[in-house]
């Protein structure tokens, strides 16, 4: 098998024509309509909501493969004359330029003659799996039923049988991309299972059947009810829940390990509500933020007189956390004296304070937290390795945001709840285009820095009005989202050709910058009746700087 590489797809750009004096758009000879996600999203809801999730699936699943075939008879009229293989890559270049998903090609062999097909590709940027979580929540199976259905269509036009493609992953069930696989229906053990929602089906003799489908699947649609400062529904966030669930209903002392800012504490203060000490203190302890000539004191309390400015006795955090749980986080920061004492409580269950002979027993559930490789530490002679294999018997590794693209949405949208009642503000929202920037931002700070570029936009977005992505990042992101606009003829163009041919004409009419500049912003501010945030978006700029810019002119004069 061999991968496969895309030809240039301006013979296909070229074929998407605007005629808005008409009404029409128009794709070759065949007539498109560009309509919002949303009202497809609504379609779906109600589809499933009124027909159950098997007759939803079917129809959505057939109009795909309708829409597919009509596009392998459009590559084969376009490529007509080209091999084999960039022929059929205008089936997955037209998916992309209709907007349904970013297809990238994994494996392909085929041959027409022999009828031999198998073919491997990654979905990103979804619109079924996106709306599904946005309705639905998370989904037990893969959802994206017209976009499979576009893949089989299109295929088995193209090869004059039937290839039946399956998604044998999603993002809708928490993965960061969907992957499906093709092949002749034949070639699936299964495809009995698969093969009905490619069929016409009556559906007034279902029916009575659906009655139960629906209620089957609203009871499936309803999500597991986690803690609420617990957010996710990824794969990675899914197994360390899991293992902390598991741990709750024991004692064992459990280690959290993750980078900075993934949410430990949170983890653990789950972990603690879950457990039969929530009734109990939660104490968390920062061991890096505490001097090491008080860390033991902190920890395990002292007696009046041990030290100097010693002058009453006092309990420590392990005192204090009695019946409930200890939270230590950055553990790999104590100092190996601290550590001793730490690995006896461990062992024995009981304290000491300092300047005190007596030993105190304590009932306290300890959770430890770090995201430093302790394994290392104890090589080096920083960690006690003793400690280290106490503390490593259930240890639980918290994904970095990066790997959790999947939560990113519900996250941001609590977050926006929490902020906009700490700064009593009311937003409209998040745009599409903010949202999936953050999504494809690499998140070094992980969740602690989602939290403050939310906070940022709040606050910096007016009353009302959506998040953009200006208000969200202090330095200018680059997520590759190259434009594209239309030109002159109605042909979608390359936005670096169009701006050098607008230059073209500029200095060729001799326009002066200043000139040029104050009608581009009286334009703007024309075209958005006054609305100066209106206008600063057509401009591609923040409203501070249109402000200025207006002011300068108007200091100018």
């Amino acid at each position: 098998m061999s991968t496969i590489q895309y030809p240039q797809d301006s013979d296909l750009r070229s074929l998407v024509r605007f005629c808005a004096e008409k009404g029409l758009i128009w794709l070759d000879e065949s007539r498109m309509i560009l309509m919002h996600a949303a009202a497809l999203s609504a379609l779906r809801k109600e589809l499933i909501e009124s027909l159950g999730i098997d007759q939803a699936r079917r129809i959505l699943t057939r109009m795909g493969y309708a829409s597919g075939a009509r596009d392998a008879e459009l590559a084969k009229k376009v490529r007509n004359g080209k091999c084999t293989k960039d022929v059929f890559s205008a089936g997955p270049q037209l998916h992309m330029l209709e907007g349904s998903v970013l297809v990238t090609p994994v494996t392909l062999d085929m041959d027409v003659k022999a009828g031999t097909f198998y073919g491997e590709f990654l979905w990103d940027n979804s619109y079924e799996a996106e709306v599904h979580v946005r309705e639905f929540g998370h989904a037990e199976h893969p959802v994206c039923w017209m976009q499979i259905g576009y893949a089989s269509g299109y295929t088995s036009a193209f090869m004059g049988r039937f290839i039946l493609f399956k998604e044998v992953a999603c993002a809708a069930t928490g993965n960061n991309q969907c992957r499906i696989v093709g092949k002749p229906v034949d070639e699936w053990p299964d495809a009995a299972q698969h093969t009905p929602y490619y069929e016409a089906d009556s559906i007034l003799s279902q029916m009575l059947e659906l009655r139960g489908q629906v209620d089957a699947l609203r009871a499936t649609l309803e999500r597991t009810q986690q803690p609420p400062n617990l957010i996710g529904s990824s794969a990675g966030f899914r197994h360390a829940y899991d293992l902390i669930d598991k741990a709750a209903a024991t004692q064992v002392t459990v280690l959290l390990l993750g980078e900075t800012g993934v949410g430990k504490e949170r983890f653990a203060r789950a972990l603690h509500d879950m457990s039969r000490r929530a009734a109990g203190p939660f104490v968390a302890v920062n061991c890096a933020a505490l001097p090491h000539d008080l860390i033991e004191s902190e920890l395990f309390g002292v007696e009046k007189g041990a030290f100097t400015g010693a002058h009453a006795s006092r309990a420590g955090k392990f005192e204090r956390a009695e019946g409930g749980t200890l939270f230590l986080d950055e553990v790999g920061e104590l100092p190996l004296a601290a550590q001793a004492k730490l690995l006896r409580v461990l062992q024995e269950g009981e304290i000491e304070r300092l300047g005190d002979e007596r030993v105190r027993k304590i009932n306290v559930r300890l959770v430890a937290a770090t995201n430093v490789d302790l394994q290392a530490a104890v090589k080096a002679g920083r960690f006690r390795s003793d400690l280290y294999y106490r503390l490593n018997v259930y240890p639980v590794r918290i994904p970095p945001l990066r790997d959790r693209i999947a939560d990113i949405q519900p996250m941001v949208e609590a977050m926006l709840l929490r902020f906009s009642a700490l700064h009593d503000k009311r937003i409209a929202g998040i745009t599409d285009k903010a949202l999936r920037a953050l999504r494809g931002y690499p998140w070094p700070g992980n969740i602690r820095e989602l939290e403050n570029i939310i906070e940022r936009g709040m606050i910096l977005t007016p009353q009302n009005e959506w998040i953009e992505i200006e208000h969200l990042f202090a330095e200018p992101q680059d997520f590759g989202s190259a434009q594209q606009i239309v030109d002159d003829s109605g042909n979608l163009a390359d936005a670096d050709c169009a701006i050098e041919n607008l230059c073209t004409r500029i200095v060729e009419a001799g326009i002066g910058l200043d000139d040029l500049e104050e009608a581009l912003l009286q334009h703007a501010v024309k075209e958005s009746g006054g609305n100066l945030s209106g206008a600063a978006r057509l401009l591609r700029i923040t409203r501070p700087q249109l402000n200025y810019r207006l002011k300068k002119k108007e200091s100018a004069t």
